[in-house]
């Protein structure tokens, strides 16, 4: 049996303009007046409904878990989707055999997540009410690193389809594992670069520089270059803003082939003893004025 939009919204007593906002949301096109809808879909919208009746979250509330969850799935099932796919780019034809195992590990590895979430965030508030004099530390103060591959517009103009997309998902899942293993959270990935953070200056360089040791010398992958700055950052809807974000993305665009660039805040915290710095001419960048890029290689004994 199918539905309507206006008979899920019936179903689930909530507003159709609601049930609209909430499906375009979870990144769906609007079915109009056409019965789309499932026994599914409706069970769906109860679930929702019961939450917003019950006053554990508002609509407003709702539709921003939805977009993040919309997103996320959506870029999830494209993946592998494509990883699965045959020779000829097709989906194979036992795609859906993997719809079991995938959706207990999805859960699985979810609820792990939240908890490692819920744990980063408690450690903040902790953090601020020790430090209630420091208004930084309210603002969540984090380390930003970018890992970027170098000359890749050029880079993806010569190679095949194929080849360009095998590149980019060892790029990205080296530096991944990397960031992963050295402490650190991968934010997103955009194809040619990799954003992350890490709770303190050390973590963030020590990865930086990591990642540099780990790709420079591979002569399967590109040259890469990281910049990494420090401050207050905001975290929301997954992603991470603020003034560290735009000074690591700017550094990241001087810095030289398997190099690091770091700010003024992050090299203040290294130790002389495991890190050398040395900075560079002041240089206008957009947004902060003049700024004095920093490198930073390691203090070999």
């Amino acid at each position: 049996m199918t539905y309507t939009s206006r008979e899920v919204a019936d179903a689930a007593g909530m507003p159709l303009a609601d049930v609209r906002r909430l499906w375009r949301a979870l990144g769906f096109a609007d079915a109009g007046g056409a019965a789309s809808f499932t026994e599914a879909d409706v069970e769906a919208l109860c679930l929702v409904s019961n939450l917003v009746r019950d006053g554990v979250v508002d609509v407003q509330t709702v539709l921003q878990l939805s977009r993040a969850l919309g997103r996320t799935m959506s870029r999830l099932a494209e993946w592998q989707v494509s990883t699965l796919a045959d020779e000829d780019g097709r989906p194979r034809a036992g795609v859906h055999d993997t719809e079991p195992a995938f959706e207990h590990l999805l859960l699985y590895a979810w609820r792990r997540h939240l908890d490692a979430a819920t744990t980063r965030l408690s450690s903040v508030a902790d953090k601020d009410t020790d430090d209630a004099s420091e208004p930084e530390d309210r603002a969540h103060t984090q380390t930003v690193g970018f890992a970027d591959v170098v000359g890749f517009t050029s880079l993806s103009n010569g190679l095949g389809t194929d080849e360009l997309a095998r590149l980019v998902e060892s790029f990205e899942s080296r530096c991944s594992d990397l960031v992963t293993a050295g402490g650190g959270r991968v934010v997103k990935t955009l194809g040619d670069s990799v954003l992350f953070v890490a709770p303190r200056p050390v973590v963030g360089t020590e990865i930086a520089l990591t990642i540099i040791e780990a790709l420079g010398p591979d002569q399967a992958l590109p040259d890469v270059r990281l910049g990494v700055a420090t401050g207050p950052v905001v975290l929301r809807m997954g992603d991470v803003f603020g003034p560290p974000v735009n000074m690591a993305a700017r550094l990241t665009a001087i810095a030289r082939r398997n190099h690091a660039i770091i700010d003024s805040r992050t090299a203040s915290a290294l130790s002389a003893e495991a890190f050398v710095t040395r900075g560079l001419t002041p240089r206008p960048m957009r947004g902060f004025g003049d700024v004095e890029p920093i490198t930073v290689r390691r203090h070999w004994v």
